[in-house]
C-alpha cells in the first residue's frame, strides 16, 4: 500500500514483525525544552519549589515513561530497557532535557527517548504550574539513533 511497516497490504495496523531482525546494540538520544518565566526556573533552580525536587521527580518520571512506552504507544515492542539516562539543565529559559536509551534487541529506542524526554517535561510543568501557567514544552526531537539495520542516524543542527 503506502510502503510504511506498521501497515498492512490493505492499509490496517499492524504491529511490525522483528522476529526475524539480529539482535543488536541500540541507542537513541532525544531532546526538549520547556521555556517559563524567571520566577519558576529560579525557583526550580534552588530548589524551592513547594512539591519538592522538580529537576529530581521529573528524571524519575521519564525513566519510568521509557520504562511504559508500548503501553502508552500502540504499536510499540515491549522492550527490556538497558539503561535510559534523563539529563535536565536549568537554562536561561527553563529547562532543557535530553534522554538516552540503550538496548540489545531486534528493534530501536528511538519512542523510547522520546517519550521520556516528554514525560519529564510535563512533570516539570506539573510541578512548577503553580509558578507559571505559561511554560511552553517545545523542540522535543531525536537527536541521533545508532544500531540496527538501518545504521547511525544524527539530526541535522
Amino acid at each position: 500500500m503506502s510502503g510504511l511497516t506498521h501497515l498492512d497490504a490493505d492499509g490496517a495496523a499492524r504491529m511490525v514483525d522483528v522476529s526475524a531482525k539480529a539482535v543488536t546494540t541500540r541507542e537513541a538520544v532525544a531532546e526538549g525544552r520547556i521555556l517559563m518565566s524567571a520566577m519558576a526556573r529560579d525557583a526550580i533552580r534552588d530548589g524551592l519549589v513547594k512539591k519538592g525536587d522538580v529537576l529530581a521527580v521529573a528524571r524519575v518520571a521519564g525513566i519510568m515513561a521509557a520504562k511504559q512506552t508500548s503501553n502508552l504507544i500502540p504499536l510499540c515492542h515491549p522492550l527490556p530497557l538497558s539503561s535510559v539516562e534523563i539529563d535536565l539543565n536549568v537554562t536561561e529559559e527553563g529547562v532543557a532535557a535530553t534522554a538516552t536509551a540503550r538496548i540489545a534487541a531486534q528493534t530501536g529506542v528511538e519512542m523510547e527517548a522520546l517519550t521520556a524526554v516528554s514525560v519529564a517535561l510535563l512533570t516539570v510543568y506539573d510541578m512548577a504550574k503553580a509558578l507559571d501557567k505559561a511554560m511552553r514544552i517545545e523542540g522535543i526531537r531525536l537527536l541521533a539513533k545508532r544500531g540496527g539495520k538501518s545504521g547511525d542516524w544524527h539530526a541535522d543542527a
